[in-house]
């Protein structure tokens, strides 16, 4: 195995890549600031965004080292079955713009903690405002950073502590030039992370075939479903000792709903891109970000398949082990150290390019959420447009500060990958997602309901977690929704738990908005009316294509 040093070629290939989005990045930056500068344009760039930069910015925020190295991961171990996160995003990105996003934009919603407000009101809203600021910065800005530095550090050779040092500085650049300058930089961005990521591909596939002897990526694929037959199947049965992370049916019609619509609908780090555009580009932008989803799994996946048929058959035995043990997340960088010079570069480029991407969502996301709800609402309700643009830019160095300081001593690179990430996501996704979507279409949800389902739906999570060592489960095995654990425990697959929380979530708040006390205002409803989801022939055709390719996907992939 060749040494994770770049050569001087790949240095070139990471230039040019470095030199075009700040190049560029500067250029938006310039031609923005002889336009109007005020807060909304900075945060959100009102009217600014094309359909495919908010397609593109979409992905690129949303595919991080946690995808590339945590996915691949989960591919080596449990095969194609996690591609259902990729595929199943691509049919919520469509209900959440027939849905969600009129809702936002016909009532002016420019942040998450505003629709509660308005919906709600302040105390909701603030207390959203403060999660969601410690989960941004303390979670996901560290992870992102974190596992971006360490998958970095993996093929350059370079330090942990220097990649993350470097990628945060890069990532500041672009976030002070605001979203207008994320968005058109992530469409440069989503360009090299699939350039790469298409690289690291065909090498994997490569590298099977010749290993058994015949040539070409159509061979490769072939040899990968003939040798690992098991790993090409989309929905587990409850004997599969992955069924546990992706039980079954679930995938398609319970939980894995509350995951996706939740992130993609409820999520001030993704919806943010679509909030300063009209409604049909804004709808362009997430079918456009749809149809790249359903090519994430052959970028994000296969390389992880086809590193687990080599390893099976004798290779990679000493670069897959961590600490004595065989490490699923090893895949993906072991793959990446066997790249030709040049090619090294491109995929040192796309990885660098969706660690900064994501970054600067995120940070975006922290900075208009303090500026605009917590700072404009608590300290400074006279503000200027200048102000609170200022205090954006502070609060953007301020978190990536932050996150450089405190992740090194998270133990992320500790925890897992992908997985880890979904499920603890998953204690506080059921009650956000049941607080909105009764929030959207039922006018009598009032703010008791709202801050049950918030508190509540997270108490219920832990609940649920902890449950099976409390009691005996095994009952609920012959409907699926128990497993026996690695110590031979019964316990509910995370994606049911999400499942259940939601229900519980939505019947209690149902319960206290229909006994509210007399007088509780609870006409707080939105600006709605049916005529906001009819959809344009092209939306509609679009749509229609990637139903039906996830029809056959699930056909051929069951």
């Amino acid at each position: 195995m060749k040494n994770n040093i770049l050569d001087f070629k790949d240095y070139i290939v990471f230039a040019v890549y470095f030199v075009i989005v700040a190049a560029y990045g500067f250029y938006i930056y310039r031609k923005k600031k002889s336009a109007k500068a005020d807060s909304k344009d900075y945060f959100l760039a009102e009217g600014s965004l094309t359909w495919w930069a908010i397609g593109a910015s979409l992905i690129a925020s949303n595919i991080s080292a946690e995808q590339f190295i945590g996915m691949s991961g989960s591919g080596f171990k449990m095969g194609l079955a996690i591609a259902t996160y990729e595929w199943m995003a691509a049919a919520t990105l469509i209900i959440v713009a027939i849905f969600f996003i009129p809702v936002y934009l016909k009532n002016k919603i420019a942040t998450m903690p505003q629709f509660l407000h308005q919906r709600y009101n302040g105390t909701v809203a603030m207390i959203m405002a403060v999660f969601w600021l410690l989960l941004y910065v303390v979670v996901n800005l560290t992870s992102i950073l974190y596992l971006g530095a360490l998958a970095v550090s993996s093929i350059s050779g370079f330090s942990i502590e220097a990649c993350m040092y470097a990628i945060a500085a890069f990532a500041i650049i672009i976030t002070l030039g605001g979203m207008k300058v994320i968005g058109y930089t992530d469409v440069i961005q989503v360009f090299f992370l699939i350039l790469g990521g298409l690289a690291t591909t065909y090498l994997a596939l490569n590298l099977v075939s010749e290993h058994y002897g015949t040539n070409g990526i159509l061979e490769g694929y072939s040899l990968m479903t003939e040798k690992a037959s098991e790993h090409f199947h989309m929905v587990l049965k409850p004997d599969n000792e992955n069924y546990i992370d992706l039980p079954g049916l679930s995938v398609l019609i319970g939980g894995m709903w509350i995951v996706n619509l939740n992130y993609w609908g409820c999520n001030q780090y993704i919806t943010q891109r679509a909030l300063g555009a009209d409604l049909n580009t804004a709808r362009g932008g997430l079918l456009f970000a749809a149809f790249l989803k359903l090519l994430m799994p052959i970028i994000v996946v296969l390389p992880g398949i086809a590193a687990y048929v080599l390893y099976k058959d004798g290779k990679f035995q000493t670069e897959m082990m961590h600490d004595g043990s065989l490490n699923p997340d090893r895949a993906y960088p072991v793959l990446l150290n066997l790249l030709p010079a040049g090619l090294k570069g491109l995929s040192f480029a796309a990885l660098t390019a969706a660690v900064v991407a994501s970054l600067a969502g995120k940070a975006n996301s922290i900075a208009t959420i303090f500026t605009l709800d917590v700072y404009k609402k608590v300290f400074n309700s006279n503000a200027t447009e200048k102000n609170l643009v200022t205090t954006g830019k502070i609060t953007i160095v301020v978190a990536m500060v932050l996150a450089v300081l405190i992740a090194p001593h998270l133990g992320i690179d500790k925890k897992g990958g992908f997985q880890y990430i979904q499920e603890y996501t998953g204690f506080v996704s059921p009650g956000i997602f049941a607080m909105f979507i009764l929030g959207f279409f039922w006018k009598r949800t009032t703010s008791n309901a709202a801050l049950f389902a918030t508190i509540g739906g997270f108490l219920i999570s832990i609940f649920l977690k902890v449950l099976p060592k409390l009691a005996d489960l095994s009952w609920l095995s012959p409907l699926g929704f128990s497993v026996k654990n690695a110590d031979g425990v019964y316990e509910i697959p995370f994606i049911d738990r999400m499942g259940f929380v939601f229900i519980f979530c939505v019947i209690g708040m149902v319960i206290i908005s229909t006994f509210r006390k007399k007088g509780d205002d609870v006409s707080k409803g939105l600006d709605i009316d049916v005529s906001m989801f009819r959809t344009t022939k092209g939306f509609a055709i679009g749509t229609i294509i990637i139903v039906g390719l996830l029809v056959a996907l699930y056909s051929i992939y069951w």
